[in-house]
């Protein structure tokens, strides 16, 4: 199984200047609220549209769609064109999305806590179920995600969650909680690694507090600071794309790790992942229709394409993370030290990061004092 690196969460040079200021180019405040109270009216889509007179624009992670995506699907969708942008993290797509009225971008990929920005600015079009007869191959647990409970207006394309990625040879310990890496023990001294993407480097220090890993409250930011500054002096350092490396040398025996970059199917088989009895995140990474497309019936096309099992089943065979979708897992062989065998009512255990409008900057401050301060 081939791994594909590629930043889908990084903050552009490590400095986002948080979610709530990207949606706010859009001319309002970015609520809570999944349904959103400026979601836009879905329009009146034809079923039997004429696909060859319409184009498609795609913006999406580097490396999330194999090579040969745009000359197969256009082949068989008989849409007039398709192309694809990319973009590097979640606020490149949104200063795309938000930048005029009309991006030019018909389908989007974001994360699920950017796809109820969006929505919450009326950016999005509702999906059209009737147009997407392939979300019948969803899990159940698919249509239960906080952010967009029903997939109203997004449709998830990958998922997972985070957890403690370790050496199963040089750990004396197997750990079980977010305090082995908060308050390592001396032989792990100097050989543990976090992560500075903003939301992910609080949520460790969260959990172990016992909170929400969607907190807004300021004395619970507060505590989680406290542990992230005392823990740094124990730390080899923040890494958020080579930690995985990391632990093959031996240079780290654990790190904070998303589930598909945790290298557990390395041949020597002796790195393993563990979720901490805390708890964590469940993240999802979602397709979107711009409410500005004017090719909304080859959109949804394209969506109802890539829920196509043999499509699908992709994504989980070569960038390693788990899919949303039953008949293209049905599809994987998955390999032994694999982390796509976690069942999607384990993953729905995990608290969905949703978007906190204004009060995202004070993760973007927490991350910039933590990392700063020596």
């Amino acid at each position: 199984m081939s791994r594909i690196r590629f930043t889908r969460r990084l903050p552009a040079a490590f400095a986002a200047a948080g979610l709530a200021l990207a949606v706010a180019a859009c001319g309002g405040e970015s609520s809570t609220s999944p349904e959103g109270t400026n979601a836009a009216a879905a329009d009146d889509l034809k079923p039997n549209a004429d696909l060859t007179k319409q184009s498609i624009q795609v913006t999406v992670w580097d490396g999330y769609l194999p090579e040969e995506f745009t000359k197969k699907a256009k082949a068989q969708l008989k849409v007039k064109d398709l192309k694809i942008a990319l973009h590097a993290t979640n606020e490149d797509a949104m200063a795309k999305l938000t930048a005029s009225g009309d991006s030019g971008i018909d389908v989007a990929f974001v994360s699920g806590q950017y796809a109820q920005a969006l929505n919450e600015q009326g950016l999005l079009e509702p999906i059209h179920p009737e147009l997407i007869p392939n979300l019948a191959n969803l899990y159940p647990e698919a249509t239960q995600l906080s952010y967009d409970k029903g997939n109203k207006i997004s449709v998830p394309y990958t998922w997972g969650t985070t957890g403690i990625c370790y050496r199963t040879d040089l750990v004396k310990k197997k750990p079980t909680s977010w305090n082995d890496l908060l308050k390592p023990p001396g032989w792990a001294d100097k050989k543990v690694t976090m992560m500075t993407t903003e939301r992910w480097l609080a949520l460790p220090a969260l959990k172990a507090l016992g909170y929400s890993v969607n907190t807004d409250k300021d004395e619970e930011i507060a505590q989680a600071k406290e542990l992230l500054v005392a823990q740094k002096p124990h730390l080899l350092g923040y890494d958020d794309t080579t930690f995985g490396d990391k632990l093959k040398s031996g240079e780290a025996v654990m790190v904070e790790a998303w589930d598909g970059w945790c290298p557990t199917t390395d041949p020597k088989g002796n790195i393993a992942f563990a979720v901490p009895k805390e708890g964590s995140d469940l993240w999802v990474d979602t397709m979107v229709i711009m409410k500005s497309s004017k090719n909304k019936e080859a959109a949804h096309a394209l969506i109802n394409y890539i829920l196509a099992p043999e499509n699908h089943s992709w994504a989980a065979e070569n960038i390693n993370y788990k899919v949303p979708n039953k008949a293209a897992m049905e599809m994987v062989k998955v390999a032994k030290g694999s982390l796509l065998g976690i069942k999607p009512d384990e993953l729905l255990d995990g608290e969905s990061i949703v978007d906190l409008g204004q009060a995202s900057t004070k993760y973007t401050r927490l991350s910039t004092e933590v990392t700063a301060q020596s």
